[in-house]
């Protein structure tokens, strides 16, 4: 697997939403996809967001911060699969979210088959049970998806040291 470059980068913030609020991780999970969101605006990467069954999970939570990007709304789970989804010709995908072992494991496998090269945001992905996140990750990271990190991700997007995009995204990490 190569690095990420972002004139190929696409990232994907799968159903972070207020219905999952209750989970341990939500906290955490939801401020490190909000750094992923922000560090991709920073460095033009496109910011693709899902929201499942918003009538039912509600919308997308303010941390990730999306601005002028709507989510897709979806009643499937993999986001792939759902009416609006695009990842602009992109070539590979930065992937976080919610729920690890379902959506975003589905939407990992899907973007996977249709040859994209996948980067998973260990920290900026969650589960509600543990051994679900655990199971999830395992899957995905099997079927030939890259462990990254938020950090990691944004640190490879920048390519090098001293541009202004990287002292921003610096300042996003900390």
């Amino acid at each position: 697997m190569s690095l990420l470059e972002r004139r190929r980068a696409a990232l994907v913030v799968v159903d972070v939403q207020e219905g999952f609020r209750s989970y341990e991780s939500f906290e955490s999970v939801s401020a490190a996809c909000g750094r992923l969101v922000e560090g991709a605006r920073i460095l033009g990467v496109p910011v693709i967001a899902t929201a499942q069954y918003p009538k039912g999970l509600g919308p997308v939570a303010p941390e990730v911060g999306l601005d002028a990007e709507a989510p897709v709304e979806k009643t499937v789970f993999s986001a792939v699969r759902a009416d609006g989804f695009d990842l602009g010709g992109r070539d590979q995908a930065v992937v976080c979210g919610i729920e690890a072992h379902i959506c975003v494991s589905q939407t990992v496998h899907d973007l996977l088959a249709n040859g994209v090269e996948v980067h998973v945001a260990r920290d900026a992905v969650g589960s509600r049970h543990a051994a679900d996140l655990a199971v999830g990750l395992s899957k995905m990271e099997r079927a030939g998806a890259v462990a990254s990190s938020v950090e990691t991700a944004l640190f490879e997007l920048c390519e090098r040291a001293g541009t202004p995009e990287f002292k921003a995204v610096q300042q996003v990490i900390k």
